[in-house]
């Protein structure tokens, strides 16, 4: 198996295809490749997505759009080996994936959409709910890397007790982890500050991604409690932006100060934690602002000024209900 050498950032996918929350449409597709390209360009080669992202018409959307870019950059790059771009999706535990037959036809599938699958990962635990149908799906993963069909494997979700009983199954088979996704950002550092999810990682040499590290826009300083995006993410700007001034404004003096914008600052926090952040972009112009918080570094002390007024939040994040301990 090749080794995958995961970037200090990656891109997140869950926006392309995704109507709901992030008002996707089809019109947006040839901007979409030029994100793409413009990733892989300035060394963004990690993209993330999930065969649950695009419902209805749109299932698979996300899936489909990545591979299809994916193709299209590799037919005309120059200097860049398929190999060298990491796809990796998550494969939802549904009611109806009972076995790890299951699991693997759900691989397959989206390898068929993507092309190829580099990292395939457990999108979500079931512990919390259905504790039996997880084995399974996590025998059916380590089948996928068994036959060749994923350079690596990793989960989504789970917290540092239920990591280490799965990471204990997979090490029986000689199977490493190779990333744990949590949600995490200055809005939301449950699991990873109160449950030491980190150092649990660090241990078991596995890589922390941070999904969500824009708290779904609120951290790029385009937001306020008089001014709100629409939809779903306009009542959690409402509910959280209130609360989170301090902090804001702290987010605001630093990216002054770097000559940064508040995103870049935030997005350099979760890098300067050990994390490899994977923030969305639907146009150029956001995924230029997201390369910009590469190539340089927070100090420690305003890395620890950061800390300070995050754990000020009156109302962080809500967290993702599949979140295990």
């Amino acid at each position: 198996m090749t080794t995958l050498n995961l970037p200090p950032m990656g891109c997140g996918t869950w926006a392309w295809g995704n109507r709901l929350l992030w008002e996707y449409d089809e019109s947006m597709d040839s901007s979409l490749q030029q994100v793409f390209n413009l990733c892989v360009d300035n060394g963004v080669t990690l993209f993330d997505t999930g065969d649950s992202y695009g419902t209805g018409k749109l299932s698979g959307r996300s899936e489909s759009l990545l591979g299809q870019f994916a193709q299209r950059y590799c037919d005309t790059a120059v200097n860049v080996q398929r190999t060298e771009i990491c796809l990796a999706t998550k494969l939802a535990p549904y009611p109806w994936r009972l076995t790890r037959r299951s699991m693997i036809a759900a691989a397959e599938a989206s390898a068929e959409r993507l092309g190829r699958i580099d990292l395939a990962q457990m999108h979500w635990s079931t512990a919390n709910y259905l504790p039996w149908q997880e084995w399974p799906l996590l025998d059916g993963l380590m089948d996928l890397y068994e036959a060749g069909k994923v350079r690596g494997v990793g989960v989504s979700n789970y917290g540092p007790k239920r990591l280490r009983r799965v990471h204990r199954r997979f090490a029986d088979r000689g199977i490493p982890i190779v990333s744990l996704q949590v949600q995490y950002s200055l809005l939301s550092t449950y699991p990873v500050t109160e449950l030491g999810l980190k150092e649990v990682c660090d241990e078991l040499g596995i890589q922390l991604i941070a999904y969500s590290p824009l708290a779904l826009g609120l951290l790029t300083g385009k937001y306020s409690a008089e001014k709100t995006p629409s939809g779903l993410r306009g009542v959690v700007c409402r509910q959280i932006l209130p609360g989170a001034r301090s902090l804001l404004d702290c987010l605001g003096a630093i990216a002054e100060s770097r000559e940064k914008t508040p995103a870049q600052v935030s997005l350099n926090w979760c890098m300067a934690k050990g994390t490899i952040p994977i923030p969305g972009a639907k146009t150029v112009e956001q995924a230029q602002q997201n390369l910009g918080a590469l190539g340089w570094m927070l100090d420690r002390g305003e890395v620890e000024e950061l800390d300070r007024e995050a754990a000020k939040v009156k109302k962080p994040m809500v967290q993702n209900i599949f979140q295990t301990r």
